[in-house]
């Protein structure tokens, strides 16, 4: 193979962080090595083992088995035959650690704990994984404190921990895997779309229909790339389905319960915004403008109130349930709304009984 082949073939994988995992969540690329012209057929654990400093063999495998060990694009198991010019990559779930992971004392609100599971109500502003200039503070660091006596619990470990990912300034329920078969039971469960989900968001608009269904491929926009997008002619990104009910109209805004079928990153933010209904003050897809009401500038200042009031996206993971990994029994939890999100329903419940005045 040529250089420019291999360059061709370079050029056709993700870029980093560009990875996802089959139910369409981000992945981050921690190491990449491209094999050279030379390369003996080689397990791909020893390959891995000699190049990765402080890496064991069983590490490895372990990450293997999470399907955290990719040749070309695509998971391969340990026992894999690494061949000249493949391209071997290791991604997780979460972005790399540059930093040892700091066990800090971050209260926690448990729900529900055995010795499978750990269910939390993550409040918003809480970054669930280190990255991005937030090395501490998360709920990672969090879990490292909590674990802190447990023999069993590493946080570096692919295969425990965190099963799905709530964005930072979105609220509510998050299941995390104690063990390694507790991990890849719920995962099957999310991945067949078999979870309950539910959230409760405040949305720009008097929404018309009172149900409603979402699809359309979301993938990362091609104009910026912070965002999502939705791609309805399914040449780009992954499937996406967002059923909604209209639980409240209040004149320019709306509540509305959305469950997930299926789990993309951004989901409910980038399909409401699509169907013109953006989350109210959800800064990335642009709800943090007064897009619905009058031009009155009582009316300006209402809203500017209720920014203040809700200052992040009104998003709020209502309800989480799964098949206990153990037992077999189906669990369900519900979690309240959060404080913030329900001053700004009530404040614009009050606008709505006294809108002549605005």
């Amino acid at each position: 193979m040529m250089n420019e082949e291999l360059d061709k073939l370079t050029n056709i994988l993700p870029d980093y962080n560009e990875f996802t995992d089959e139910e369409g969540n981000e992945l981050y690329e921690h190491f990449r090595f491209v094999a050279d012209k030379g390369q003996n057929l080689l397990r791909v654990d020893k390959f891995l083992t000699a190049r990765i400093e402080n890496a064991s063999r069983n590490r490895i495998q372990q990450a293997a088995e999470a399907k955290c060990i990719l040749v070309n694009g695509n998971p391969v198991k340990s026992n894999y035959k690494v061949k000249p010019y493949d391209i071997v990559s290791v991604v997780m779930d979460r972005p790399r650690y540059e930093l040892e992971i700091i066990p800090e004392n971050i209260p926690l609100n448990i729900v529900y704990e055995d010795d499978d599971v750990l269910v939390v109500n993550k409040p918003a502003g809480l970054v669930v994984h280190p990255g991005h200039g937030n090395y501490t503070g998360t709920l990672v660091n969090a879990l490292a404190f909590y674990f802190r006596n447990s023999p069993t619990f590493d946080v570096s470990d692919p295969r425990l921990g965190l099963v799905h990912r709530i964005d930072k300034d979105t609220s509510g329920l998050l299941v995390i895997a104690k063990t390694p078969e507790a991990k890849t039971h719920l995962g099957l469960q999310f991945f067949n779309k078999t979870t309950q989900r539910k959230y409760i968001a405040i949305v720009w608009g008097n929404m018309a229909e009172d149900h409603g269904r979402i699809e359309g491929n979301i993938g990362r926009s091609l104009k910026d790339r912070l965002q999502m997008a939705v791609f309805p002619d399914g040449d780009y990104g992954k499937t996406a389905v967002t059923h909604y009910t209209t639980l409240e109209r209040m004149g320019y805004v709306s509540v509305v319960e959305c469950r997930l079928e299926t789990g993309r990153t951004h989901q409910i933010r980038v399909h409401m915004k699509y169907i013109g209904h953006p989350l109210f003050n959800d800064a990335r897809y642009g709800g943090n403008e007064i897009l619905k009401g009058t031009t009155f500038s009582k009316y300006k200042q209402f809203v500017n109130n209720c920014f203040d009031i809700c200052p992040r996206q009104a998003l709020h993971a209502k309800t989480l349930g799964f098949i206990h990994p153990r037992t077999g029994k189906e669990l369900f939890f519900d979690s309240n709304i959060p404080e913030d999100m329900s001053k700004l329903i009530e404040k614009w419940r009050n606008y709505m009984s006294n809108r002549e005045i605005y």
